[in-house]
């Protein structure tokens, strides 16, 4: 059977019109824009949820930088506090030095002796005041090797019988602090020979 067969003509008059109907103009027109409406929503809808999302994080965002600079405020109280209290403690154990010392004074008819024992139990008093807040004395004994991280030579001397860069004297006791060399030891040290 052929398409140009004059008994049995084409069932679909579409293919032998070749233009849509106006019926059909309509109805593909309607389904155009009710597609574009569809399409116009949906983007509104996507924009609304977007907004909405960017609010979030902006939100988010700005509580996040409050949170950091509240806490950048507090770590620089802390530290301020630190800097100004870090003294407390150790002024707080010589406090029972500056007790002893006045108390001495006070004493009207003292005699050497009495004088001489309450310098020594102050004197105990201070260092022990110092090593609880690790202050450590830096008294080379003689004959000791000479660091140049710990002590400081004064002088050098030549010494008979005794190795070069030894300790010969300590002129001035050193001390550290926490492992941190508050005052080297000032030292004589012998010569080489």
């Amino acid at each position: 059977m052929s398409m140009s067969d004059p008994q049995n003509p084409p069932s679909n008059p579409e293919i032998l019109q070749g233009e849509p109907s106006p019926e059909e103009l309509e109805a593909a027109q309607a389904a155009n824009e009710a597609d574009a409406l569809d399409a116009a929503q949906a983007a509104q809808a996507e924009v609304a949820a977007l907004k909405a999302k960017n609010a979030e994080l902006t939100d988010q965002v700005l509580r996040a930088q409050a949170d950091v600079q509240n806490a950048r405020r507090r770590a620089d109280e802390e530290v301020s506090k630190g800097r100004k209290f870090a003294i407390e403690g150790f002024a707080e154990s010589l406090l029972p030095v500056l007790d002893s010392l006045e108390a001495g004074l006070s004493v009207q008819e003292a005699t050497i002796e009495h004088l001489r024992e309450g310098t020594e139990a102050t004197l105990r008093q201070l260092k022990s005041a110092l090593e609880r807040n690790k202050v450590i004395e830096i008294a080379p004994p003689a004959g000791s090797k000479f660091d140049p991280h710990l002590h400081q030579a004064i002088s050098v001397v030549p010494v008979a019988g005794q190795a070069p860069n030894t300790i010969v004297g300590v002129l001035q006791k050193g001390y550290t602090i926490a492992d941190r060399i508050l005052r080297p030891a000032l030292v004589t040290v012998s010569s080489p020979s």
